[in-house]
């Protein structure tokens, strides 16, 4: 028998796995098996309480019957089709009911296949964008220190963890950032939005009298994420959409977190109060049971670059997978459950005793900040000296052991439980998370 055909074993080393210490990983495995509700479950059975959706993405929590019905009907129907130049019903009507909870006036809805793809579409449509209105010095993007916006080469380079970039040399050209707005100084254990800090918005103008009229667009989170939980100051995000408008740059927000409930509203253009031109999406589309992202423009934009283009294809930008049948029929089915259950609105009733749960940790050992907005809670650890992120993936691997999944990004623990999590759930995840802050001091 030819060597390529016999079996290998089945065991941990094929996979290379994503964000992970792989060799660490290998040697002292954490598996999940299965997950319903508000918990995974381990190999032997062991429940895990899931405090942070899956990875931000599980808002109606797991295993729900009618997004698994949603896809096995849709299997059994058709597996696959391509979208270019071809359509199928069903990622139509995925785009219409994204446009039903998007802010009005942005119901243009292009599907990618996740956070990543839709940061760099985005990128993609506002350079476009500016060509068909006769702007193409308009090449600059704009991101900002410390925002993540995935890992494509263009997402990168708008981004600014460092982390996620040195590994890999040149980025795009023609990019700048404006400065982060975490203001531990003045805004240390806020609850909520922060009263300081909205003149970093200000940034922009110095941005503009360097490089003219040659920005493009400016891509920013709501709220930031995967960096440790960053809140918008208050009036920061309404400056920045000033200036946006005033210098002739489009705003894209990257909502592929705050998206789908986790602010306690669709999206948190609405919670916020400003919208953007442009806003990308994924997570929590298809309560991340399938791969499915998006990127919804305003009917201005799209129509600029649509009508100004010569006959034949516009938008020279897609994906084999986009629309996909089964991520259609499953963003369908999430997109009925958020409503029927009221997802955001259950996030908002919990909201303040999420809050005062997690700030209760302040005075736990190494505490140094706790931000929280929605139904998200960022709690900053002191660094142990030459150790950075030790401390907080000592507190992750201690919450796992004790039956609680949490996430942690260098020192911060980064809380964002389902939609669907109820008191006893948030007593359980804070008191799990204040023993192993303790354990670990």
């Amino acid at each position: 028998m030819n060597e390529m055909s016999l079996p290998r074993p089945n065991n941990l080393d094929s996979f290379w796995m994503p964000y992970s210490d792989n060799r660490y990983f290998k040697a002292n495995p954490r598996l999940l098996a299965r997950a319903e509700g508000m918990s995974y479950f381990t190999p032997e059975g062991r429940e895990v309480l899931d405090g942070t959706a899956g990875l931000w993405c599980c808002n109606a929590g797991h295993g729900r019957r009618e997004i698994v019905e949603a896809i096995q009907k849709q299997a059994a129907i058709m597996d696959f089709a391509p979208t270019f130049q071809l359509g199928h019903p069903i990622a139509f009507e995925a785009a219409a009911r994204v446009a039903e909870m998007t802010p009005a006036g942005i119901d243009r809805v292009f599907f990618t296949n996740s956070g990543s793809e839709s940061a760099d579409t985005a990128l993609k449509i506002a350079l476009a964008y500016q060509k068909a209105r006769g702007q193409s010095q308009r090449v600059r993007l704009i991101g900002r220190e410390r925002g993540y916006h995935g890992v494509g080469f263009g997402g990168m380079s708008v981004g600014g963890i460092g982390g996620n970039r040195k590994q890999f040399g040149a980025m795009l050209p023609y990019v700048d950032h404006l400065p982060h707005t975490h203001d531990p100084a003045r805004n240390a254990f806020t609850k909520g939005m922060p009263e300081h800090g909205a003149e970093l918005a200000n940034k922009l103008e110095d941005l503009v009298a360097l490089h003219g009229d040659t920005i493009a667009a400016v891509m920013v989170e709501p709220v930031a994420g995967s960096t440790g939980v960053l809140v918008p100051p208050k009036g920061y995000l309404q400056r920045l959409r000033e200036l946006c408008d005033k210098h002739g740059i489009l705003l894209i927000y990257d909502e592929v977190i705050t998206g789908f409930g986790r602010l306690g509203t669709d999206f948190g253009a609405e919670r916020l109060g400003v919208a953007p031109d442009i806003m990308t999406m994924a997570k929590g589309l298809t309560n991340a049971a399938v791969p499915m992202g998006a990127v919804a423009t305003t009917n201005e934009v799209y129509e600029t670059v649509v009508e100004g283009s010569p006959a034949g294809i516009e938008l020279f930008h897609g994906y084999t997978y986009s629309g996909h049948p089964l991520a259609s029929a499953a963003a369908i089915a999430t997109l009925a459950l958020h409503r029927e259950e009221d997802l955001p609105g259950r996030a908002r009733a919990i909201e303040p005793y999420w809050e005062e749960a997690a700030h209760s940790l302040r005075s736990a050992p190494g505490v140094v900040d706790i931000r929280n907005f929605g139904l998200i809670a960022g709690i900053e650890l002191a660094p142990r000296e030459g150790k950075p992120g030790a401390r907080a993936m000592d507190v992750f691997r201690r919450c796992f052991d004790e039956g609680v999944l949490i996430r942690v990004t260098g020192d911060i623990v980064a809380l964002s439980p389902p939609l669907i999590v109820e008191k006893p759930h948030v007593d359980r995840m804070m008191g799990t998370l204040a023993d192993a802050i303790h354990a670990i001091a």
